[in-house]
């Protein structure tokens, strides 16, 4: 059986505030196989793009990761230095960010921007041989090769994310991380870029960790599911296992208040607002959403069980 591509062991993340210090990420682990696809969901506040951040050790201060390790491919990312760090960063774990304007410089060039990204990396390529490699990217996402010499502001929403695609790619990563990646574009681009992610993964073989809150579209992407809830994860289970048969109250509420064409017009929501992560409830801390919640839910905080193939942290699961 292969190793898991990325182990997170324990992790906590932390940031400091004037008023007290806030959790945003707490005791999470899970472990991802090569070509896996994982998904991260849960309200916003969460914790899932902090999570995803800290995998890369992209958490600035006033933020600091206070515990746990990383594994990567079979090495301790916390060893590295910051030389270090910064190589494997796109050579072997990627990011696609949320917001493909603000990631994109907007004075330079699509394909200046991703022959950048070879050659900070070590890439000496003649100018013929750049230009057929940064063709060769844009093709591979769906652009023509023609976008190399646009500006940002020149494409559509669309095309800019599959550009951030193109960029990520580059240096064939053994990790994607997508942080809401379509949280900007309408149905019908975002299932163009999902479609153009889902291919270049498959290509690659790399495995994805897909950071949001639209059910609908992790529904049809990943092959795995994490639900986050103030920090930590509470539900862990296949796809197909979370949305037929939720274990967790919280991801419940959530896949019920999913529109549904059975019940137009009735939308169900979650009673009652996350808590902040200043000051989290003691016990469970849904159990003041939860209406299912006993005394123990208020006074013993649940951990992560596993329930034969679906991980729980639920008193009543």
């Amino acid at each position: 059986m292969s190793e898991p591509v990325l182990r997170v062991e324990r992790l906590r993340v932390a940031f400091d505030h004037p008023l007290g210090k806030v959790q945003a990420v707490d005791d999470v682990s899970f472990a991802l196989m090569p070509g896996e696809r994982l998904g991260l969901a849960g309200e916003s506040g969460s914790g899932k793009s902090t999570l995803a951040l800290s995998i890369m050790r992209m958490i600035k201060p006033p933020g600091r990761i206070e515990a746990g390790a990383v594994w990567l491919d079979g090495g301790r990312l916390a060893d590295l230095d910051e030389e270090g760090i910064r190589a494997v960063r796109l050579a072997s774990i990627a990011l696609v960010p949320q917001g493909s304007m603000n990631s994109l410089n907007p004075v330079l060039r699509i394909g200046q921007q991703i022959a950048d990204a070879l050659v900070d990396h070590g890439l000496r390529l003649g100018r013929r041989a750049k230009e057929r490699r940064v063709a060769g990217l844009l093709t591979e996402v769906g652009l023509p090769a023609n976008v190399a010499r646009m500006y940002p502001h020149e494409l559509s929403g669309g095309m800019k994310q599959r550009a951030c695609i193109a960029i990520a790619i580059a240096l064939r990563p053994k990790l994607i991380i997508a942080d809401e990646p379509t949280s900007a574009l309408d149905v019908v681009v975002q299932r163009q870029v999902m479609a153009t992610l889902a291919r270049v993964q498959q290509e690659l073989g790399a495995a994805v960790i897909l950071v949001g809150h639209d059910m609908g579209l992790m529904a049809q992407f990943v092959d795995r599911l994490g639900i986050m809830y103030a920090g930590r994860l509470v539900e862990v289970a296949p796809i197909a296992d979370i949305i037929a048969h939720p274990r967790h109250p919280y991801t419940r509420a959530l896949i019920a208040s999913l529109p549904s064409l059975d019940a137009r017009g009735a939308l169900a929501g979650i009673p009652g607002l996350a808590p902040s992560l200043r000051e989290l409830p003691s016990g469970c801390a849904f159990h003041p959403r939860c209406g299912l919640a006993a005394d123990r839910c208020r006074s013993e905080r649940p951990v992560l069980r596993d329930l034969g193939g679906s991980e729980v942290a639920c008193h009543l699961a």
